[in-house]
């Protein structure tokens, strides 16, 4: 399960890492190709996603470089997940159902990762991680 949870939160670090970067350097112009929805969102939200998106890419990564960190793991992670329903909603309000689609699989990486990470929040039970309640 290490292994899956490790390639879970490398996968979620870069895509964010990308997407939030892109969100942060590229014009509306630039992003409307690969992102539709960019009209239907001022330009200082796009932005603020973006930051959003780098920053937690940095909650999934510090944890495996700074032990005092590890808390951030789960709060990322969980960040990840709002995003992602909330993008999910636009696409499907937007009738995008294969960008949905893929926001599903994005959360479900996200929820797994918050979930069974290495450093879950106190008192969350771990059943479901392979791992006794606890």
């Amino acid at each position: 399960m290490t292994t899956v949870l490790r390639g879970a939160r490398t996968l979620l670090a870069l895509l964010f890492a990308v997407t939030g970067a892109m969100k942060l350097a590229l014009s509306q112009a630039a992003l409307l190709p690969l992102m539709p929805w960019v009209t239907d969102v001022p330009m200082a939200a796009v932005r603020g996603l973006g930051a959003l998106e780098v920053l937690g890419a940095a909650g999934l990564v510090l944890p495996a470089l700074l032990p005092a960190a590890a808390p951030l793991l789960p709060l990322a992670a969980g960040g990840f997940a709002l995003l992602m329903l909330g993008g999910g909603a636009v696409h499907i309000g937007r009738g995008e159902y294969p960008q949905s689609a893929g926001n599903a699989v994005v959360l479900a990486l996200a929820v797994l990762v918050a979930r069974c990470g290495p450093a879950p929040l106190p008192g969350r039970a771990r059943v479901l991680c392979g791992g006794r309640a606890g």
